[in-house]
């Protein structure tokens, strides 16, 4: 129980700290920056992964419990508590956000600025290297040590910076459910619940090839 219970609070924090960023900084003129969103991204992972990494392996994520569980790195049977531990962290942190902010139409949904296509070719290639990244660094299904919070903040912070302002840098569907469950904005979410799905479980096989090869 205190695996679904730290994945259950990771996951808020995650969505609570940076599609509040992206709120707050449309509700005061941009006080935040972009930068400043994808470093609240970043850091708020990192923080996270330090907290909950060594209970639940900080996931906070689907699409990663579920590219762990297809290489055999988490074991199925906790997969479906997980996700709705993840799921009901973002749709509670996405309601907070709600009532402290009632006039915010979005609540920090991602939305393409372009063509479908091009965010759904996006979030698939960010969640790819994200996992890629996961997987070189996790022991197990579990980000621990120094080193894992680091490089994971990194790259989320990263990929927000330069992917934000492209498809908004989900590479998590719960990240994208939450708000625009709430929102009610969900007119292009299959876009973020099947591409960073897709990208992580690409990682899988390449991850292995790259692992044999080293080997």
């Amino acid at each position: 129980m205190k695996k679904f219970i730290s994945e259950f609070l990771g996951t808020y924090l995650l969505i609570f700290a940076g599609t509040g960023a992206i709120v707050i900084n449309q509700q005061y003129n941009g006080v935040i920056t972009h930068m400043g969103i994808a470093a609240t991204f970043g850091l708020v992972v990192m923080s996270l992964i330090y907290a909950f990494g060594e209970i639940s392996g900080a996931h906070f994520n689907p699409a990663v419990s579920i590219a762990f569980t297809v290489a055999g790195r988490f074991p199925a049977k906790q997969l479906g508590p997980y996700i709705f531990s993840q799921l009901a962290g973002a749709v509670l942190a996405s309601f907070t956000l709600k009532m402290m902010f009632p006039a915010n139409a979005l609540l920090g949904a991602t939305m393409p600025s372009g063509s479908e296509l091009q965010s759904l070719v996006m979030e698939f290639i960010l969640t790819f290297f994200l996992m890629l990244v996961i997987f070189n660094v996790a022991t197990g299904s579990k980000e621990q040590g120094m080193f894992a919070g680091i490089a994971i903040g990194a790259v989320v912070g990263l990929e927000a910076m330069f992917a934000g302002p492209v498809c908004g840098a989900s590479m998590n569907p719960v990240r994208s459910l939450g708000p625009a469950v709430v929102s009610g904005h969900s007119e292009h979410l299959w876009i973020y619940l099947l591409a960073p799905i897709a990208g992580a479980l690409l990682a899988v096989p390449v991850f292995k090839i790259l692992k044999h090869n080293k080997s």
